[in-house]
């Protein structure tokens, strides 16, 4: 069984709906509220652990009520939390997320204990990265923190998987570091210090960003696949075509795909293509956690769009 290790945030989203948004001073009715557990690191320890990974989590919680939900989660999905510390100096991090009738949403988060998280916090858990065939971080904790979740991967003899959303200025001396690096589009462009919209080709892009130290850059690009990009492989992986409903999991169950593909020993191609069929999995179904894959739809959306002929 391979070992994951996520270095990475949790915190507790709560969704309501309203019909118009408010304006300062005004309270309206809404409707539809729900709360449930999130943040990209938890999110994607429970998918490694959903796809038959030994998944453990490093992260930080606060000592109050919404940690609860961490601890019920864990439990619930077979997530090791021997890595996850409490605080009694921040709140476990919160998101509050208002829609209205037309789909358009404003968000107000507040990461709370994650900003507690250093390079001496993960250091602290050096033992349990040093175990570990995998680890993986993401850029909702302080850069500090995500630095030194690759350093410790790398001097550990383990793969490391940098998903860098969302996206942050990043020094070149983290990227020696990564093995993988899994931005979408939009990431990718502001990791080059250029607008989110900026016309550059994602290939030359790409391409740059591996100058700066990365060994292998995978874009994201929705329904356009994944780019590939190595010394010595530059490919387009497809993604399967699915009806979608809600795409906000798919880059988290990418990412625990690709890991645990990786982890599993499959070749880079096929491990991206392992991970496609995960992400195009979770926008089949609503909110995040649901829609993160266990092992058999996945093997069974890869078996069905994976043929020889799509190979």
């Amino acid at each position: 069984m391979t070992n994951i290790t996520v270095v990475g945030s949790f915190a507790v989203g709560m969704t309501i709906r309203t019909a118009t948004m408010p304006v300062f001073g005004e309270t309206l009715r809404g409707n539809d509220f729900n709360f449930g557990p999130g943040g990209k690191g938890s999110n994607q320890a429970v998918g490694t652990a959903r796809l038959g990974a030994k998944s453990s989590l490093i992260t930080c919680l606060g000592k109050d009520h919404l940690a609860a939900v961490a601890d019920d989660l864990y439990q619930a999905e077979g997530v090791d939390a021997s890595g996850v510390r409490r605080t009694g100096d921040k709140a476990t991090g919160a998101g509050v997320i208002v829609l209205n009738d037309a789909g358009e949403n404003f968000i107000i988060l507040d990461m709370g204990a994650n900003d507690l998280m250093d390079a001496a916090f993960v250091q602290d858990q050096q033992e349990l990265i040093a175990n570990s065939d995998i680890v993986m971080t993401v850029l909702e904790i302080p850069v500090a923190a995500a630095t030194r979740a690759m350093e410790l991967g790398k001097q550990g003899g383990a793969r490391t998987i940098l998903n860098p959303a969302p996206a942050a200025a990043l020094p070149d001396t983290l990227f020696e570091h990564v093995d993988y690096l899994t931005p979408n589009e939009t990431e990718l462009r502001i990791l080059m210090g250029l607008p989110a919209d900026d016309p550059t080709p994602t290939r030359q892009l790409a391409g740059l960003l591996r100058e700066r130290g990365v060994g292998t850059v995978i874009v994201t690009m929705g329904p356009g696949g994944a780019l590939v990009l190595t010394d010595e492989i530059d490919a387009m992986v497809q993604t399967p075509r699915v009806d979608v409903v809600d795409t906000t999991g798919a880059g988290d169950a990418f990412n625990s795909g690709l890991a645990v593909a990786l982890g599993e020993g499959r070749d880079l191609l096929d491990a991206v293509r392992f991970a496609t069929c995960c992400g195009a999995h979770a926008c089949t179904r609503l909110g995040v956690i649901p829609s993160l894959p266990k092992r058999q739809e996945v093997d069974a959306l890869f078996k069905t769009h994976w043929t020889k002929e799509t190979i």
